[in-house]
């Protein structure tokens, strides 16, 4: 009976490790994220000054 947990535990052991051999993909992952939110970044800080730009010029056309 030993012998059947032993090697149902080693049997366990081989399948959990088998399973996480998924660094490259989550690296690829990762770095297609990291570019996207860049890219967010740079739209989002066009988007801010082209505001303050409206802002600033219709506060001087009222001052």
């Amino acid at each position: 009976m030993k012998k059947v947990f032993g090697i149902l535990f080693v049997a366990g052991m081989v399948a959990f490790a088998s399973c996480t051999s998924a660094t490259e993909a989550t690296e690829d992952a990762a770095a297609a994220v990291d570019s996207a939110a860049t890219a967010v970044d740079s739209a989002a800080t066009a988007v801010v000054d082209s505001a303050a730009t409206v802002v600033d010029s219709a506060a001087a056309a009222v001052k």
